[in-house]
């Protein structure tokens, strides 16, 4: 009788611990080459090639092979500088847009076997993958679907022996982690001398589903990034930012009604968000590359991001759930600047440092729901034990739990992680976060979306030891698998450097109480440079570098060039132009305003803007900011740029195109041949990107004497 009493009991704890049956996923959820992807969080993708020898961002494809003959190619110094920056892997650039083939292809004469670097037997793809293999990293591989160079683009012929390309580089440079394609394709370029503009049906001309199956029979483990993915989806700008909600579902649109969309046929600018609830697990990539553009150019080399602001990428990107693909520039000896390499090391010592402790490790944690009161498989302790994918699962009927963390003392934090386990799918919707403070509860964060990663980093740092989450919205029960509370290390804001168009210089600091110095001969700062006191004048072209310091804590470099002052130039014409974007904002040095030109109205348009730069100038190039609210309306996309020095007799300085300035809307550089005496420069607008009237944000002058 009492074993039959004993045995009840177990059968009956055992019928109401489990009462609840397993999650079941919610919605689509990522492979198993994805899941390792999320594990990732981290990669650089690298850029090197003619255009690191012709100072362009794009090839034309007539460039000669003979550029690439780098004096210390050295792949383990690029690779272990990312693997110091944290990352985990990079992306070789195979071949760009120019079409010039980086590996000894046998589709082409137009490679690396004809540069004389390691007399035409060299293979760089094949140094990347022994540097990753040697260091612990993954490899991935970028081809270009565009080719400028091949006189076969535009056919079908093309399109196959692209494929080709594809099947060598995933047969020899062993397993890779993704395989990477972008929306870039169809335009001017060499084309076998053909020089010639070529349009393609971007909808069905790659027929992209049969290029991935040749992937996922060679490189099973890869995934495939693209606009339309499959697996992994551009985010739709090149700022290293996703959305504020950023969902790990999609579904990818055409921008023309009843056509399927494709890599650059896609309303880009929904992936930085996604699509909640959509049908493919398809997370987003946030790509951005160190310097300002994506191959190397000296003149950025004071322009590499720091640190701080890598970290502050870190936060937009893998903190709201997306990868981060940090562009890296090799220089034209085939090695890393020593700037890009310290903010490389640095970053990585800063991300160590934030989350080497997790301040809620020995919190007493308790949930309002435990599934089927389960607390070995379903409690809350999963949260904190350093697994991805062990969790804290709520009963099918509660979607809105609420869990407090108590503290074993008082803790000082400023970063809040919150993870779902997303083999479950992404299920919570909204959350937000209390501390106890002074004896009452204070809301000090929310937000939406998790997934695989939430990260929020608080404008000011906390000190309790009390904290409450609660889900405010999910459609079905809970998984969450991590809950982490981290205090980064302090950082002060570099000084903000401001110029008036009458050439008068503000330095500022986001804290009141930290002092600025700074140099104007190029050199570093230090506490013995000149203390700022007052806004001073800078009246011909120069640099200015500052720092600031706030209790004996020291910030990063803050560094802008400048070219002549503007207050003696003048517009010339248009005169009559749209009020509320007058010509005047073109020469006003105010990045936030723009000159819009009248509407052009014919086909083969041309609209431009002349200045008279008050005195006559040694001209060596050019500056264009196209406008900076996200707008790709106006933007130019080809120029043509004269000078003249009585503003009646012209003579043509350059022209040409601004490679990637959709994606990538910043600063563009004209480089004349040779200095060019001038007192007027017109800039004429050859094509853009959208629109029927072109703008421009900021149009400036590089003199002989600033190179």
């Amino acid at each position: 009788m009492k074993n039959r009493i004993l045995t009840f009991g177990i059968v009956l704890t055992t019928v109401f611990s489990h009462a609840q049956q397993p999650l079941k996923p919610y919605g689509a959820i990522p492979s198993d080459a994805q899941l390792k992807w999320h594990e990732m969080e981290m990669y650089c993708i690298v850029h090197y090639g003619s255009a690191t020898y012709t100072d362009k961002e794009w090839g034309y494809g007539d460039e000669n092979p003979v550029l690439i003959n780098p004096t210390n190619f050295d792949a383990q110094q690029i690779v272990s500088a990312a693997k110091a920056g944290g990352f985990k892997g990079i992306i070789v650039v195979a071949k760009h847009h120019d079409g010039l083939c980086l590996w000894p292809t046998k589709t082409t004469d137009y490679s690396i076997k004809k540069s004389p670097w390691k007399n035409g037997k060299g293979d760089i793809v094949k140094e990347y993958q022994k540097a990753c293999e040697k260091l612990g990293m993954k490899m991935g591989i970028y081809c270009s679907p565009w080719d400028r160079n091949n006189p076969l683009y535009g056919t079908p012929a093309y399109v196959e022996m692209y494929r080709k390309q594809l099947q060598e580089l995933y047969s020899h440079y062993g397993t890779l982690f993704t395989s990477w394609h972008d929306g870039a394709n169809g335009g001017d370029g060499y084309y076998g001398n053909a020089r010639e503009t070529r349009k393609i049906d971007r909808a069905t001309y790659y027929d992209w589903p049969a290029t991935w199956a040749i992937t996922r029979r060679m490189q099973p483990e890869a995934v495939i990034f693209g606009d339309v993915g499959p697996d992994i989806r551009w985010v739709g700008n090149e700022d290293g930012h996703a959305g504020e909600t950023c969902w790990a579902t999609y579904e990818p649109q055409a921008p023309e009604e009843g056509k399927k969309p494709s890599n650059g046929f896609t309303k880009y600018e929904l992936g930085i968000e996604g699509t909640r609830n959509g049908k493919y697990w398809m997370p987003a990539e946030c790509d951005v590359s160190l310097r300002p553009g994506w191959f190397y150019h000296t003149r950025e080399d004071s322009r590499v991001k720091t640190p701080a602001e890598l970290l502050d990428l870190y936060y937009k990107s893998v903190g709201r759930g997306a990868n981060l693909d940090l562009g890296l520039s090799p220089n034209r000896q085939g090695q890393l600047n020593p700037e890009d390499i310290s903010s490389l090391q640095q970053f990585g010592k800063l991300l160590k440092q934030t989350f080497a402790v997790n301040l809620a490790e020995d919190a007493v944690l308790k949930a309002s729901s435990v599934r089927g009161n389960n607390l070995s498989q379903y409690g809350p302790q999963h949260l904190l034990d350093q697994d991805r994918y062990s969790y804290w699962a709520t009963d099918d009927e509660v979607t809105t739990p609420q869990l407090s963390i108590t503290l074993p003392a008082e803790k000082t934090f400023n970063v809040i992680r919150l993870r779902e386990n997303i083999k479950l799918g992404q299920r919570i919707e909204a959350f937000e976060v209390e501390a106890f403070l002074n004896g009452a509860w204070k809301k000090i964060a929310s937000a939406t979306s998790i997934g695989p990663n939430r990260l929020i980093r608080l404008p000011e740092r906390i000190t309790t030891d009390k904290i409450r989450l609660t889900i405010t919205r999910s459609p079905v029960a809970v998984a969450l698998s991590d809950f982490g509370l981290y205090n980064e290390p302090v950082i002060i804001a570099k000084p903000l450097i401001r110029r008036t168009a009458e050439g008068t210089i503000t330095l500022s600091s986001a804290d009141a109480s930290s002092t600025i110095y700074y140099t104007l001969d190029g050199s570093s700062p230090t506490l013995k440079s000149l203390p700022y006191r007052q806004p001073f004048t800078l009246a011909d072209d120069g640099m200015v570098k500052a720092i600031s310091l706030n209790n004996n804590e020291q910030s990063e470099t803050a560094v802008l060039r400048f070219g002549p002052v503007k207050s003696g130039w003048k517009i010339i014409s248009p005169e009559g132009t749209d009020f509320a974007h007058p010509a005047a904002y073109a020469i006003d040095d105010n990045p936030e305003t723009f000159w819009q030109s009248p509407p052009i109205a014919s086909p083969s348009f041309s609209a431009g803007i002349m200045i008279d730069l008050g005195k006559l100038q040694n001209l060596k190039g050019c500056t264009y900011l196209p406008r900076q609210d996200k707008k790709p309306d106006g933007i130019i996309s080809r120029y043509h740029i004269e000078t003249s020095t009585d503003g009646i007799h012209w003579q043509s300085a350059a022209e040409g195109e601004f490679s990637n300035i959709k994606a990538n809307p910043v600063e563009q550089q004209v480089i004349f041949k040779h200095p060019i005496p001038g007192r007027y420069l017109r800039f004429t607008a050859a094509g853009l990107i959208s629109g029927n009237f072109c703008t421009v944000a900021k149009i400036g002058i590089l003199t002989a004497s600033m190179f």
